[in-house]
């Protein structure tokens, strides 16, 4: 496409454009978030709000999921819509790029949604329930933590220690759900303790 622009072709739309951004300074173009407000709610008829927390880096951001489907009358709901909670103290409904795109990850095709296991000497993973990865988890740990825990140093001072194991904790909790976090994870002595956040 070839287009030639005149000097005076430019001065025109320099000056629209100039005239449209001095246009939305003083306030005029309050009238498309009007718009937008009033298209918003038929979007999300007769959707379930869940309030949340961004599931990305330690910021611990406020989300809303909006979600189709009466779980009352046994309906599979699914999520339509997710944005930032404008209530949440932390992010007043912003999000970034990340937490932005959060409806992309929780319909990812390679979302893992299931624990899984890879048996001794097997070449693939296989599912397992919650309460069989929960028992496996909770067992080598209570055999790790009964054959490595030093109670006392070569002094005989009480250090209560077990240094076999690490424990990376997420970061998008909750105060109170990071300060339960750490009291388990150093009651039972575990020293090599981070989270997410560093990470």
């Amino acid at each position: 496409m070839n287009m030639e622009l005149s000097r005076r072709g430019f001065l025109k739309a320099a000056g629209v454009g100039v005239a449209g951004t001095t246009m939305g300074a003083f306030g005029f173009a309050d009238l498309e978030a009007a718009q937008a407000a009033a298209i918003r709610p038929f979007k999300l008829t007769n959707t379930m709000e869940t309030r949340n927390t961004c599931p990305y880096c330690s910021v611990a951001c406020g989300i809303i999921m909006y979600s189709k489907g009466d779980l009352r009358k046994g309906e599979a709901a699914e999520i339509v819509h997710i944005e930032g909670d404008a209530d949440h103290p932390t992010n007043r409904g912003t999000l970034c790029p990340k937490g932005a795109a959060l409806k992309d990850f929780v319909k990812a095709e390679t979302r893992l949604k299931y624990p899984m296991v890879r048996k001794p000497g097997s070449d693939k993973f296989e599912q397992v329930s919650w309460d069989q990865a929960l028992d496996r988890i909770a067992r080598l740990l209570k055999d790790d933590r009964d054959a490595n825990f030093i109670a006392t140093n070569a002094a005989g001072v009480p250090v209560n220690r077990w240094t076999t194991v690490g424990f990376l904790a997420a970061s998008a909790t909750t105060n109170e759900t990071a300060w339960l976090t750490y009291k388990v994870v150093r009651s039972t002595g575990i020293v090599a303790f981070d989270n997410q956040a560093r990470v």
